[in-house]
């Protein structure tokens, strides 16, 4: 089995905007499916954490992309593991079409957790550190790894909103793409007829669930760059996120 996984996915037409391109949101719920597919195929991915109590939850996510795939485009998403570590371990993924069109690629950053402490828990603990065994160091992933999302005290409060049933994912709580989703839905659909997102970046801090509401802070930090803090109903900040326009 190699390193890297390779996975086949299609721009379904009703996972696509009005330009007929597929959705950030669903491109990164491929991302993870694929993530998903290549741990469970070599013996750490959740179908087995789960059993033992454990879990992979998404610290990080950066998406940069060229290009979005057109509806009915059969792609590919390749995913690999670039680096391991105790409590975190990144994987990155390269989005290919079947014509070997690279459309663009990403890097995450993973935890795993215990899920009755909900606490972080040694990644390597998992089959004497099997996931050793699948770092992949040569495959190249040419956009930035990011970092922390810096945001001053100006960002401006744009909306709040309610969560319910369908933002809740397998872990108990808020799904992680929704995230993505509500991010993206700041700006209208007359600003997306000319703007595409370059790169869209996000950190998750803490947990929101259901019946949470969800506070949205704004902020442009550069030209065709934009931060947004995320705040659920106690104050906590759950997540920040850089969306760069072109």
């Amino acid at each position: 089995m190699n390193k890297v996984g390779c996975y086949s996915f299609l721009a379904e037409p009703f996972h696509c905007d009005f330009s007929g391109r597929l959705f950030m949101g669903h491109l990164g719920n491929h991302m993870l499916n694929a993530a998903d597919f290549h741990s469970t195929d070599r013996g750490f991915g959740m179908k087995y954490l789960m059993t033992i109590n454990r879990s992979w939850v998404l610290s990080r996510l950066a998406i940069e992309m060229d290009e979005m795939p057109q509806q009915y485009t059969k792609f590919n998403v390749e995913t690999w593991v670039e680096s391991a570590m105790r409590y975190f371990t990144s994987r990155n993924f390269a989005v290919v079409g079947e014509d070997g069109k690279t459309y663009g690629f990403g890097r995450s950053i993973w935890a795993m957790i215990d899920t009755e402490s909900r606490q972080p828990t040694d990644i390597l603990a998992i089959h004497d550190g099997a996931i050793n065994q699948w770092i992949e160091k040569d495959k190249e992933c040419p956009i930035d790894k990011g970092g922390r999302v810096k945001m001053s005290d100006n960002a401006q409060l744009v909306r709040t909103i309610d969560t319910y049933y369908n933002d809740v994912d397998i872990n108990g709580h808020i799904n992680s793409v929704k995230y993505i989703e509500h991010v993206l839905d700041l700006w209208t659909l007359d600003w997306y007829r000319t703007h595409q997102v370059k790169r869209f970046e996000i950190a998750y801090v803490a947990e929101a669930h259901a019946g949470d509401q969800l506070s949205f802070y704004q902020e442009q930090t550069g030209e065709m760059e934009y931060c947004v803090r995320i705040v659920r109903t106690d104050g906590t900040e759950c997540c920040r996120s850089k969306v760069v326009f072109k």
